[in-house]
């Protein structure tokens, strides 16, 4: 085993590396999941596709492994999303706390995973501690209703691992564009949508491309610093994806508000006490938000 002779052909350089087919790319990921490398060669492996940049094919190849490996959530026939919380707080508050409470309220399950991968930053997780909704030790099933958060390590440890290079090497890896791509639930129970962001324009194209390779359905928007979750200040454009077609379900809207929405400072305490407030009518839901959990409902409840 081992992944040098995939190195050789990814670690040529940015004009000279060579893209990996998708079933070469299930490998390559699958051994690195299984932790079956040494932390050399995951290192060598991150820096290369960091360089190279991942291909649809590639990270298809990817989501093959990872979806093979992963400690699945039983959904039923509940209509279930999902939501992928990576980026947290920076400049503005993390408000996927708030859309996935939204969702909940409309009978939803919501699936919330993510881990912190830079301490600087506010992430779901410590919103969610703060509203009384701590994170799971192990997968349970989604329930009509409830928000759960699951600490990527639960859904798989070696994906944890892989997520982690980036607190050494200062770098994004496969890892961070993977999470935000796959769906933990079990499709064979019933199925789910996996609402996904971007941030760099670069991004809307590759994750567009993977998400029709692999049929998966989704919906895809620029998010708030990286998260799910629309710009309470602006509504972004929003696509969906299923069975490898894809639908404009939202214009951009271009132009700046007449009124800028009100939001609390970027720390977890002050976050949750502004989402209580909306959750409670003491405050609007920005329209922007609003907006993406019509669209998100009309595809998991039509």
């Amino acid at each position: 085993m081992g992944i040098g002779h995939y190195i050789k052909d990814i670690g040529r350089g940015k004009d000279g590396a060579r893209a990996l087919g998708r079933a070469q790319a299930a490998d390559l990921m699958g051994q690195v999941l299984d932790e079956q490398i040494s932390d050399l060669e995951l290192g060598a492996f991150c820096i290369a596709m960091r360089i190279k940049g991942e291909t649809p094919e590639e990270m298809a190849g990817f989501l093959d492994a990872t979806h093979a490996r992963l400690n699945k959530v039983p959904t039923g026939q509940v209509p279930t999303v999902v939501l992928p919380s990576y980026n947290g707080a920076r400049k503005l508050p993390v408000l996927t706390p708030l859309l996935a409470l939204l969702l909940a309220r409309e009978g939803v399950a919501v699936v919330v995973h993510g881990s912190a991968t830079e301490d600087k930053r506010v992430c779901s997780q410590a919103v969610f501690s703060q509203l009384g909704i701590e994170a799971l030790a192990q997968v349970a099933p989604a329930a009509a209703g409830q928000v759960q958060f699951i600490p990527t390590g639960v859904l798989h440890a070696g994906l944890d691992r892989l997520l982690a290079v980036r607190r050494v090497v200062g770098l994004r890896n496969p890892g961070h564009s993977l999470v935000k791509l796959m769906n933990p639930c079990d499709s064979e129970s019933g199925p789910a949508l996996v609402v996904s962001s971007y941030t760099h324009p670069e991004y809307l194209h590759s994750m567009s491309a993977t998400f029709a390779l692999t049929g998966q359905h989704a919906l895809l928007l620029r998010g708030t610093e990286g998260e799910p979750v629309a710009d309470a200040r602006r509504t972004p454009a929003m696509d969906v994806f299923k069975d490898g077609q894809t639908r404009r379900v939202q214009d951009q809207q271009e132009g700046s508000l007449v009124q800028v929405p009100e939001l609390p400072a970027i720390d977890a305490a002050a976050t949750a006490v502004y989402l209580e407030h909306v959750l409670q009518g003491l405050l609007p839901v920005p329209q922007a938000i609003a907006l993406q959990v019509q669209h998100i409902l009309q595809e998991v409840k039509p």
